[in-house]
């Protein structure tokens, strides 16, 4: 078969950032000598499962608790970006720049806004650091769901909530495209570091297979110096889900301090 899907939807935004992806992708198509398939007719864990599937993203949360054993990761991306390097990421925990508090225990009984119970950046990340912190398995007074980190923002920025976790990708590039969007928002502190967010192909890929579509994306980055600067990515590093395990720690740190859900 020589059409594969071939997407990358974790970070579609400011425009500049999906144009930069989509000029990646089509170059590491032609490298590897293949058509890309349509996949607008599929949702996102469709795709995640997906046979005819080449490469796109997940989070490494759905990674470890929804689609362990089930697809094959090609590798992460090392960013280097305000808040992102090495190969790892953070979330960043925000509020308004005119909030009086100032530390982290002072949200307490206050209101958050994740972007969903799945996601690592905006849930688990944030449980992480607020479970030393939680009274009776709560912290918050009342915990919105906006979506998406972007929504989350937006609640922040007009006072739907008080503390919001937000991935420092999407943080970065919002500073660097969209700055309105972060505009009179401080950060309280940043989260446990994570890696990046990990590039997965079908179950079906072997081990070589991988890592020749991981050498198609890194000899596109060298093809395309302004799709490096535009998305801060150096190299797709060799990755697996042993690199995440870190994830599920975090996740059993917060349930043995008796915070299993975010509330």
């Amino acid at each position: 078969m020589t059409d594969r899907y071939a997407e990358l939807l974790m970070y579609v935004a400011p425009e500049p950032v999906q144009q930069a992806n989509e000029r990646w992708l089509a170059r590491i198509v032609e490298h590897l000598h293949l058509r890309r398939r349509n996949a607008g007719h599929l949702d996102l864990h469709s795709l995640w499962l997906a046979p005819e599937l080449l490469v796109t993203q997940t989070c490494g949360y759905p990674l470890m608790t929804q689609l362990r054993g089930q697809v094959q990761v090609i590798g992460r991306p090392r960013y280097e970006l305000a808040h992102s390097s090495n190969g790892e990421h953070c979330s960043l925990l925000l509020t308004r720049e005119d909030n009086p508090r100032t530390t982290l225990a002072q949200f307490y009984n206050s209101r958050g806004v994740i972007n969903g119970y799945d996601s690592n950046s905006g849930m688990n990340l944030l449980r992480e650091r607020l479970a030393p912190l939680q009274h009776g398995g709560h912290f918050f007074a009342s915990v919105g769901i906006s979506g998406a980190h972007r929504e989350s923002l937006r609640w922040l920025r007009e006072g739907l909530a008080d503390l919001g976790a937000i991935d420092s990708v999407t943080f970065d590039y919002l500073a660097r495209f969209a700055p309105q969007e972060v505009a009179g928002l401080r950060v309280v502190t940043r989260s446990a570091p994570s890696p990046t967010l990990p590039y997965i192909g079908p179950l079906s890929l072997s081990e070589d297979d991988a890592a020749r579509i991981r050498e198609a994306m890194n000899q596109s980055l060298q093809d395309l110096p302004q799709v490096v600067e535009t998305l801060g990515i150096q190299e797709v590093l060799p990755a697996s889900e042993d690199d995440y395990e870190v994830l599920l720690g975090y996740q059993r740190q917060a349930a043995d301090a008796g915070y299993s859900v975010l509330q």
